[in-house]
């Protein structure tokens, strides 16, 4: 199939539990790509093939899969709900033309909802929206549709209304067509009848079709200003409006259903084919150079353009390393050597497969709109550009978060060591978001992740399915540190030791930067005091040794140098000379800028049944949390806070014992706080000791 207007290139997400396997399952079952409908319940999900998706029930990386509905190919990913692996979400949504947010129904919008619809917002990424889980105890459709306005400061356009709720939700109607669809009690999604609107809804159902009509016309002036003239729009022009407006952000089409009970989906599969875009309908990706600074330039969809690709996933199976590959331009074909922009190599195109979760179709070539995967590419990662050798290029690449925790893990014997080395080296290839470093003196590998739970994967991953025995270390945290205080200073570099010498002085004022500014450096120089040629030196001097605070040497965050002046001499002064002198000038001043511990705070998200809202909030109090709000749901509380990491380990089995086995929570990183003297001060004696004994060894 080449004709693009008929691609979905699509995306779902949701919090974790929200429904998105079960939904993919769906589509799968209904697209005719699987027979037996799998559950996310039983272990049994198409999508969810790791052993340890199928045993947690939650989906841990996404996976690819392609169907056909009404004749347009639809290439799905089903992506993470869990705040550990956004991730997966992040650079799932940067290769997608559409996506579809999945919410649940009486949960509504959870926090991940929140992360995973501004990622999509960065991405610019359309979409529907489908209100799961209506035939659950407390589903509300009309809250949840409220809660996407308030919450996400979005805007529903409601496209169906929900026949009956909770246990007697038995179909939805459609307001274009007048038309109610209701689904029997075999559970069968094919089993519906087509029906009149029932009397009691007939009312809800016009005032909602009229505010639909009139959201659409907004997109076509001619339309709008017939519809104030009394004429009512065709249901073609109210499609093509709505597609528009879908198209460019202005409004969501909003359905629902139930997914594990086969209400509702055929909707929504109607609906990624009629309002989602084409990849030829959205914006074309940025060009940038090899510093990611745009070009200007960009990568039109079309089969004509030179070879453009972006490398968004790499995957570890039996048969070896796969590269998921969206190809943004021109054409590939089987055995065509191709450019990695990233690398400057070139690299062979062996195999390549058109996957359906971890099973494969063998293709032979591959163009624009197309997701698909390479077997065997050797020096590709995530975020690489791959592209024709005769028109080089660099699309815009993927930022990934910093790690905020990490674990000591050590083989138990010398043969695990190996393995240890050769599974670590995929599992990073695989996820951008797991740092691996090994600490030089201790000979320990330290893993990072994004929190427990991720780590916990990781290691899991490590022991079952590379069969590495580890001794694991307690969690630690990414403490990092910064300045409170503006000083200036003065720095000499001088030494003299037969023949040329160096030499290099600099004046600087070193002061804290905006939270979340990293490290800047800025010069003033004027009348050539320190030449211009110098500056890269000196910044990268300064730089280098960011890496080391003065406190316990934890990475240093948010700080700015300015160079105001500075000597230098014609035959002893040179870059290195500069480098070392800005090396120094850190060790001198920083210990005088009032240097301070800063320790990672997260975004904490509480539920709890509403009698154990007093415990909850008096534990989350003795953590050192900041309650920011309480919000009530159906079955109970929702609280919110910011609490330390350090404070939150364990912290699961800690709520399901104060809630009897009913509470969860979700966090992610937030930001950093300074520590609490008595808590800054046992981090920094913990930090002397290692030291210390790593000096003794």
């Amino acid at each position: 199939m080449s004709d693009l207007s008929h691609y979905r290139n699509i995306g779902i997400f949701a919090h974790v539990d929200a429904g998105k396997t079960t939904t993919t399952e769906r589509i799968l079952k209904l697209t005719g790509k699987t027979h037996k409908i799998g559950d996310t319940h039983d272990g049994t999900a198409t999508t969810d093939f790791m052993d340890q998706e199928q045993e947690r029930g939650i989906t841990i990386q996404s996976a690819a899969t392609t169907c056909f509905w009404k004749d347009h190919r639809l290439n799905i990913i089903d992506t993470p709900g869990h705040v550990d692996f956004t991730v997966e979400v992040y650079r799932s949504l940067k290769v997608l033309d559409g996506g579809v947010g999945v919410f649940c129904g009486s949960g509504g919008v959870e926090p991940q909802s929140e992360t995973n619809w501004r990622y999509a917002n960065d991405s610019e990424v359309a979409r529907i929206i489908f209100v799961n889980k209506l035939d659950r105890i407390g589903a509300d459709f009309y809250r949840v549709v409220k809660q996407i306005k308030n919450v996400l400061a979005a805007n529903p356009l409601v496209m169906v209304l929900p026949i009956g709720t909770e246990s007697e939700f038995s179909g939805v109607v459609d307001l274009l067509t007048r038309k109610a669809y209701i689904w029997d009690d075999t559970g069968l999604p094919e089993n519906y009848e087509i029906t009149d609107v029932p009397a009691d809804m007939a009312d809800d159902v016009e005032a909602y079709r009229q505010e639909l009509i009139e959201t659409a016309v907004e997109m076509d002036d001619d339309l709008m200003m017939a519809y104030m003239d009394g004429e009512e729009p065709s249901i073609e022009d109210i499609k093509r409006c709505i597609r528009e407006g879908t198209r460019t952000l202005q409004f969501f089409p909003t359905y629902c259903g139930s997914a594990f009970k086969n209400k509702g989906v055929q909707l929504v599969l109607d609906a990624v084919v009629d309002y989602l875009p084409s990849p030829t309908e959205v914006e074309p990706q940025d060009l940038t150079d090899e510093e990611g600074n745009p070009t200007g330039e960009h990568a039109i969809v079309s089969t004509e353009e030179p070879f453009r690709a972006l490398a968004f996933k790499i995957m570890d199976d039996r048969f070896g390393a796969l590269t998921f590959v969206r190809v943004y331009s021109g054409k590939i074909n089987k055995g065509d050597t191709i450019l990695n922009s990233a690398t400057g190599k070139t690299e062979r195109v062996g195999r390549m497969v058109e996957m359906h979760a971890n099973d494969r179709n063998e293709i032979d070539y591959a163009h624009a709109g197309d997701i698909f995967a390479c077997v065997g590419l050797k020096n590709v990662q995530t975020g690489h550009t791959l592209c024709s050798k005769d028109h080089p290029c660099t699309l815009e690449a993927m930022v990934f978060p910093d790690p905020v925790i990490s674990i000591a893990v050590a083989p138990k014997d010398k043969a695990g060591s190996e393995k240890m080395g050769v599974a670590i080296g995929k599992m990073i290839a695989e996820d951008p978001s797991f740092r691996v470093e090994t600490d030089e003196d201790s000979g320990e590998t330290i893993l990072k992740g994004m929190g427990e739970l991720h780590l916990d994967i990781k290691v899991d991953i490590l022991k079952r399915t590379y069969g590495v025995e580890l001794e694991v270390g307690e969690p630690q945290v990414a403490y990092r540190e910064t300045i409170t205080k503006e000083i200036e200073d003065s720095y000499t570099h001088k030494k003299q030791s037969g023949g040329s010498g160096q030499f290099g002085k600099i004046d600087y004022r070193i002061k804290p930067g905006e939270p979340g500014s990293g490290f800047k450096f800025e010069s003033s120089v004027v009348g050539g005091n320190v030449p211009k040629e110098f500056f890269p030196a000196i910044e990268k001097g300064f730089a280098l040794m960011m890496d080391e605070g003065p406190l316990a040497g934890f990475p240093v965050l948010d700080v700015e140098i300015e160079l105001f002046d500075g000597a230098y001499h014609s035959v002893d002064s040179s870059a290195v000379a500069f480098e070392l002198a800005a090396k120094g000038a850190y060790r001198q001043s920083m210990t005088k800028a009032g240097p301070q511990l800063i320790e990672p705070f997260m975004k904490v998200d509480v539920f709890t049944p509403e009698d154990n809202v007093g415990d909850v909030i008096g534990d989350l109090n003795r953590r050192r949390a900041m309650i920011k709000e309480q919000e009530p749901v159906p079955t109970g509380i929702r609280v919110k806070a910011e609490a330390p990491l350090s404070e939150m380990f364990g912290y699961i089995g800690h709520l399901r014992t104060i809630t009897s086995g009913r509470g969860q929570f979700s966090m992610e990183f937030s930001h950093y706080m300074p520590c609490p003297q008595q808590v800054a001060e046992k981090v920094i004696e913990a930090a002397k000791e290692r030291q210390a004994a790593k000096k003794a060894s």
